[in-house]
This record gives C-alpha cells, structure tokens and sequence, in this order.
C-alpha cells in the first residue's frame, strides 16, 4: 500500500505547480489521459447517432455517410479504452472489469455498457454488410487462380459471413429490418456509454466543480457534437484521398478497391457525394451544437444564481484562472465561431471542415477543463494547482501522461480504419450493395 501510494504521488508530482495554500498530498493525478478518455468515448458514441440518424430516422440524405460513420465507429470502440489502459498503474487489470460484473458500481457498469454497445455495433454492421459479405465469398470462391491476398479474404468472409448465403428478397429485407432494430436499441446505449462519464465526475460530491446532474446530458450533447464532427472531417478527407488516388492510379490508398477490384473510381461522382453528405451533415451538427451549447451555458448560470458555499473558488477558477480556456478557447473559438460559419449562407466543404475542427478543438477544452480544472483547486479552497502538459517524455509515464501518449491514442482509430475498410468497404454505396 506504502509503495502504491509513493507511485502515486510521483505520478501527479511530474506535471502538478502549486500556488498558494495547497495540502501537500494534492497533485494533479488524473491528467491527459483522463481527457482524452471521455473524448474518444464521446466521439464513439457521436459517430453512432450519426449514422442511426438514416438506419432509425430514415434521413436519405445521409445514407452514404451513415454507413461509413458506422464503420469508422468501430474502428473508434477498441481505442474508447486504451487512455485507461495507458492511465492505470496496473493495465493488465482492466479485463477483470469486463470479467466480473458488479452493477452497484460505476466502474463496472461501464464494461457492462461498453461490451453490450460493442456487441450492438458489430451485429449491426453484419446486418449492413451480410449481402456483401456473401457475394465477395461466391466471387472469390468462383475464382480458379487466387492471390494470398485473396485467399486470406476468402478465409475472413468465410468466418464473418457465419454459414448465411441466403440473399433472397425475403432474407434481405430480414436483414434492414434487424438493422433499424440493432440501430434504435444503439443510441440509448451509446448514449448512456458516453453519459456514463459524466455520471462519474457528477456524482464526486467532493469537487465542487463537477458536482451537478447536469453533468451527464452535458457529456452526451458535447459527444454527438465531437462525433458528427470528427466524421465531417474524416469522411472530407477520405473522399479527397480517393479523388486523388484515383486521378493519378494510386490504387494503394484505397483499401477496399485494393481488396475489391474497384480500381475505376468516378472523381466526379465522389466530389458530388463528398459535397452533398458533407454539407448535409453539418446542417445536423449545427443542430445538436445549439442543444450542447445551451445546456452548458445552462450549467454556468445555474451555478451562480445559486451561489452555493463552493461557488466563491469556482469564481475563481471560471472567471479568473481559467477565463481563457474556458470563455476564449472553449466557447469563443469551440463554439461561437464555428456556430457563425455553419450558419453562413452558401456552405462549402472547406468550410464545413473549418467549422468542424473548430468544434472538435471546443469539445476537448470542455473535456480539459472538467477534468484538469476541477483539479485546479484545493481543497483548502485557498490555493490553486496549475497542470503543465510533458511535452519531450524522459521516462514511460512522461510519455504515457504526455503529449505523444495523447497523439497515439488520436492516431490509432485510423489505422484500424484504414485495415477495417479492406474487410468492410466504409465508402460502399446503396447502388454497390443492394
């Protein structure tokens, strides 16, 4: 116990400044990584809704970035965990969370959510893709002469496509109608996947800060938020890989046209379908930023009209300390100023991509300054603690709790991505599958 605790404190000692009266066992213990662990679980759980919105609601217009925010979810769900995985003294215990179930704690119930949404993203996919999957398997079965390419897709469509060759009318239509159930049961799930952030940090009735039942709704608007405008850029950028490759035969930056055969790639056809879902989508961002960004005003003024015993400190921090990352970086920068150019007439894909950054940099600060600033104070309520971000790592936790850390776990869903759509075509359409 001595030496977990000696751990612990060196843990938070390597980027924690003190200022004024702070008590000598507080540090700044959960750090980069603690940030970025409610991000990519809020950026699942957005990708998600994004794509429910044509598999429940029946948006036609976003049925062809429906399917790939579908799949680039998945890519999503294996890094939800690895910020913890990175954070935890101990990783290797982190699979007794999903092996022992315990519903009266919080910890627990997330690996409870976690690996039921996971169970609900792959049925759904198999649903989607269970048509293909059979005619890729009777394609390459036909073929006489196969590469060791081909024969290792033979061998995973076999496995993924589970015995079921039937593709008659009725089977098809089986298959829709298990994908809009799959899809409606998802986005309560993903929803309470992501809400379950915000349960842990509103239920500390220690800090003051995270403290309020507004906590959890204001996690779940600012995570459909960050999703649909991760798959915004994403998808923008996707499309411009695939106009190029295609223009100059660069078949090896389209994965799936490797694996498939689809090497004539119309460039006008995917210019036209990267301006449409990409401006179409935004209009739904500008949406769900009106409800994410009302809420967290809500909790701001609640707050002070309220004015509880705590609220003089956390003056402090909102108005004084953290005035520029909260009033300049998360809402003027994150909000208001993709908010205008969403709203400006005449929408353009740069624009989109513009504004979708923008609010991706907001939905990160909201994150930084929930969990870096409501560390920020002692509980003295007399001194402050100020988090420097290691930048050069000169030991594994430097590097783990550092910068890199956080870029690993940024970069690792697009290389599963990029592997994924071998297997599962993200960029298929309606006129390629049905």
């Amino acid at each position: 116990m001595v030496e977990q605790v000696a751990q612990m404190v060196v843990h938070g000692e390597a980027w924690t400044i003190k200022d004024l009266f702070v008590l000598p066992n507080e540090y700044v213990y959960w750090s980069i990584q603690i940030v970025m662990y409610p991000y990519m679980t809020g950026l699942v759980a957005g990708a998600f809704v994004l794509s429910s919105l044509y598999h429940v609601f029946n948006v036609e217009k976003l049925k062809e970035i429906a399917r790939y925010a579908l799949v680039f979810s998945f890519a999503l769900l294996p890094v939800a965990m690895m910020p913890l995985m990175l954070h935890l003294q101990q990783p290797l215990r982190g699979i007794h969370v999903m092996m022992t179930p315990h519903f009266t704690s919080a910890i627990s119930a997330f690996g409870i959510v976690f690996m039921t949404y996971a169970c609900i993203v792959g049925a759904e996919i198999w649903f989607v893709y269970r048509k293909f999957f059979v005619e890729s398997l009777l394609r390459l079965e036909a073929k006489s002469e196969r590469s060791g390419f081909e024969s290792l897709l033979l061998l995973i469509y076999r496995v993924i496509a589970l015995g079921a060759r039937d593709l008659s009318h009725k089977a098809i239509e089986a298959d829709h109608k298990a994908v809009k159930l799959l899809a409606g049961i998802g986005i309560p799930v993903a929803c309470f996947l992501h809400g379950y952030a915000g349960f842990i940090f509103g239920s500390v009735k220690a800090n003051a800060l995270w403290m309020t039942p507004l906590m959890p709704v204001i996690f779940i608007c600012s995570a459909v938020v960050s999703g649909i405008a991760l798959c915004i850029i994403s998808y923008a950028i996707f499309m411009e890989i695939r106009k190029w490759a295609a223009r100059r035969g660069k078949s090896f930056l389209l994965p799936d046209a490797v694996a498939h055969g689809e090497h004539a790639v119309d460039v006008d056809h995917l210019r036209s379908v990267q301006s449409h879902e990409v401006t179409m989508t935004a209009k739904y961002l500008l949406i769900f930023m009106t409800l994410a960004i009302t809420l967290e005003l809500l909790d701001i003024i609640f707050r002070g009209y309220t004015a509880v015993k705590s609220w003089d400190i956390l003056r402090d921090v909102i108005y004084e300390h953290d005035f520029v990352k909260i009033f300049i970086m998360q809402y003027g920068i994150g909000n208001l100023l993709p908010f205008v150019i969403l709203l400006l007439p005449g929408l353009t894909v740069r624009r989109a991509v513009l504004a979708s950054l923008l609010v991706l940099f907001g939905v990160f600060m909201m994150r930084w300054n929930v969990v870096i600033g409501g560390q920020a104070f002692s509980l003295t309520f007399d001194g402050f603690m100020h988090y420097h971000l290691p930048i050069i790592p000169h030991d594994i936790e430097t590097f783990k709790e550092g910068l890199l850390g956080a870029l690993m776990v940024i970069t690792t869903p697009f290389v599963i991505f990029y592997f994924l759509n071998m297997i599962i075509p993200a960029f298929m359409e309606d006129r390629d599958t049905h």
